[in-house]
């Protein structure tokens, strides 16, 4: 089987397809599937065409699907609207709102800010109804592991327990396959690149993952330009044991796409 592997593609439809075309996806005859490491929405504008691609690939189980923080953050956001709908200065001061989790929610209902903090319930069960709750999220898996690979979104979960989830220092679990939910949860937020540095590795794999910037490893472990700024360098970051491919796509406008075969 070949993987084509993506994360953080944040609603970038048009770089994502774009990064697809270039790697030879849509042209490829022998069996395949798109991996995606979690956070498929959340920055770009065009949540729908994003919606109604992994919709299509999931019809025809072509896709795998990571569960990424920014899913979390769109589960969080409905199950407590009126936390954070309660007028429009909670709602604008919201870090769901910060963070662009409204922003895909009004895209895939076409709902705008004011109209949801007027009625809160119909935004809410409107919201619920779209194929990005009712059938994506339900979709996605904490991991996907094949013979030499481990993909996830932020890294597997690594944290003591009580550690806050972008924590810094970082300790390896042999069981980590069998973390708590709460757990997987925190793992999401980790960056993945620092718990690698710190010795968290799975022997024998390659573990790859999104969340934190390419950029990070770039500059920190290689020495190369900067995590930010217009000397952040956002290609994937490959090294032994980890594919870290967040590439920053509302900053750099470009997608990091790989190809994995597996002979599984």
């Amino acid at each position: 089987m070949r993987y084509y592997v993506v994360a953080d593609v944040h609603g970038f439809y048009t770089e994502m397809i774009s990064a697809l075309k270039e790697k030879g996806y849509f042209d490829d005859k022998s069996p395949h599937k798109l991996i995606v490491c979690g956070d498929l929405f959340d920055r770009g504008s065009e949540a729908k065409e994003m919606q109604r691609f992994i919709l299509e690939l999931l019809e025809k189980d072509e896709v795998i699907l990571i569960k990424g923080n920014h899913e979390d953050l769109a589960l969080d956001l409905l199950n407590e609207p009126k936390k954070y709908l309660w007028d429009m200065e909670t709602a604008v001061i919201s870090h769901h709102y910060r963070n662009r989790t409204m922003d895909t929610i009004f895209q895939l209902t076409d709902y705008n800010i004011r109209d949801a903090v007027k009625n809160v319930k119909d935004f809410t069960e409107k919201s619920k109804d779209t194929p990005f709750i009712k059938t994506i999220i339900p979709a996605m898996r904490n991991y996907f592991e094949t013979s030499n690979y481990i993909f996830v979104h932020g890294w597997i979960p690594c944290r003591a327990y009580g550690m806050k989830a972008q924590a810094d220092t970082f300790y390896y679990k042999p069981d980590w396959r069998n973390a708590k939910d709460v757990d997987w949860n925190y793992s999401r937020w980790h960056n993945g690149i620092l718990a690698w540095s710190q010795g968290v590795k799975e022997p024998n794999k390659i573990i790859v993952c999104g969340h934190c910037h390419a950029s990070y490893g770039h500059s920190k472990i290689e020495g190369k330009g900067s995590i930010r700024g217009e000397y952040a360098i956002f290609t994937p970051f490959i090294a032994d044991g980890i594919i870290a491919l967040d590439a920053c796509t509302a900053r750099s406008g470009f997608v990091n796409c790989v190809v994995i075969d597996v002979k599984d």
